[in-house]
């Protein structure tokens, strides 16, 4: 999978499908173990794609594709809702099909996160990750500094997260010692 050739652009109501199968699949790959079984086993592409059709109407909803593959990533931004932390600008999502995991989808969403962001005239982004996903690593190493931790609620059950935030929206991606 090292050959793609990867492009973002605003999502369409047409891709509604496709997101709702790239974020269950997502999910269900990156949760077991830290989310309830049932709630993974219960989501409906039904109600995923309903979901993401009212998202991308709403605007910043970016995907990411290969020519050969179709879509392959998506993430979703706006506004911080947590202002107390000093950012203006949020991403709400970054997923990345996981068949495509380490092939650069995911740098190409928070480029072009990035890029939409700046657009809209924000200057800074925060992140919001489960503590304990794999995805914490990737935004430290494009350069996200941690900066709160909180616990949340998902399908009842108590959910620690970590956020990371970019104080310019650019990626400054560290080496990472193995």
């Amino acid at each position: 999978m090292n050959d793609l050739a990867l492009s973002h652009r605003q999502a369409r109501p047409s891709d509604a499908a496709d997101l709702a199968r790239i974020y269950i699949d997502s999910w269900q790959d990156t949760y077991p173990g830290l989310l309830p079984h049932g709630l993974l086993a219960s989501m409906s592409r039904k109600s995923q794609t309903a979901k993401w059709q009212n998202t991308i109407r709403g605007g910043g909803v970016l995907v990411v594709e290969d020519v050969h593959h179709g879509l392959v990533g998506l993430t979703s931004m706006g506004a911080a809702r947590d202002r107390g932390l000093g950012f203006d600008g949020e991403i709400y999502t970054l997923y990345v099909d996981p068949t495509f995991l380490g092939c650069g989808v995911g740098t190409a969403l928070l480029h072009g996160a990035f890029a939409a962001l700046k657009e809209r005239k924000f200057h800074s982004c925060v992140v919001w990750s489960h503590a304990g996903n794999n995805a914490c690593f990737f935004y430290e190493a494009m350069g996200g500094q941690r900066v709160a931790n909180r616990t949340t609620r998902i399908g009842g059950a108590p959910v620690p997260e970590a956020a990371f935030g970019w104080k310019r929206l650019a990626v400054q991606q560290r080496r990472i010692a193995i």
